[in-house]
């Protein structure tokens, strides 16, 4: 692993994101923890040390992400890795059990603006984010955008009757989650021919804040499967949508 690759990570402050984050400041790398409260931010990077620095960064603010991306500009010039981490599962504070926010999230009764807050973070905040990076990572010799989504947002996989997510899959998480596989399939197909790969990764059920700490592995055992195509090099593959460990995901 070069000791000098520069990366983004999205929602890194916490969960994952903060894990991806250490792992990878850990192989040597420099990592901007991006961060929606930058204090938070701040006190993750001095957490992990050396090498990780935090940077202001909500997903649903253009105007947060255009700072973002000019002071990566500054500090490094470039940008060789972007992780789309960042997401959310609902907006509701008074819900603490999966199973009540399932039942609240069915076709029929969720309201629609809960729909588009969730999108805005998984979706939308992911495609501006790779949009706003994309200048920096075409200054890379070695560029990969890796977005973070779910076993859940296969199509194939939800609309098998005998699958675990058959029951589960809802307009909100899970269909933010195909939404958001849909526009990394539109980053491939148009980087394809560049020297910039794109991955999209289903990491494990977490237990983190995203799932009401119901999760059922370590956040260590969820995040890698992100860290490992994180760190690919240039011989690595593109276009791909993976499991543990590189297990291939129907679209």
């Amino acid at each position: 692993m070069p000791r000098n690759r520069i990366a983004l990570i999205t929602g890194a402050n916490q969960g994952m994101g903060r894990q991806v984050a250490e792992e990878l400041v850990a192989d040597g790398l420099t990592v901007f923890l991006g961060a929606r409260d930058l204090d938070r931010g701040e006190t993750a990077a001095a957490e992990i040390g050396e090498g990780a620095v935090a940077v202001r960064l909500d997903v649903t603010d253009t105007a947060s992400i255009v700072a973002a991306a000019g002071r990566i500009r500054q500090e490094a010039g470039r940008l060789d890795l972007l992780v789309n981490n960042a997401a959310i599962s609902t907006t509701r504070t008074d819900i603490n059990e999966l199973a009540e926010l399932r039942a609240v999230s069915t076709a029929s009764t969720v309201p629609v603006d809960e729909v588009r807050a969730v999108w805005e973070v998984n979706v939308f905040g992911a495609l501006a984010v790779c949009q706003a990076m994309l200048p920096l990572l075409r200054e890379s010799s070695d560029a990969r955008i890796v977005n973070v989504s779910s076993a859940v947002g296969s199509l194939t996989l939800t609309a098998d009757p005998g699958s675990p997510f058959h029951a589960s899959f809802e307009p909100v998480y899970a269909a933010s989650k195909t939404a958001l596989n849909a526009v990394t399939l539109a980053m491939m197909v148009e980087l394809e021919g560049s020297d910039i790969k794109v991955n999209l990764v289903s990491p494990g059920f977490a237990n983190t804040a995203l799932v009401k700490f119901q999760g059922t592995e370590s956040v260590e055992e969820a995040a890698r499967e992100v860290v490992r195509v994180a760190r690919l090099g240039p011989e690595g593959p593109s276009g791909t949508f993976t499991a543990w460990e590189g297990a291939g995901l129907p679209w």
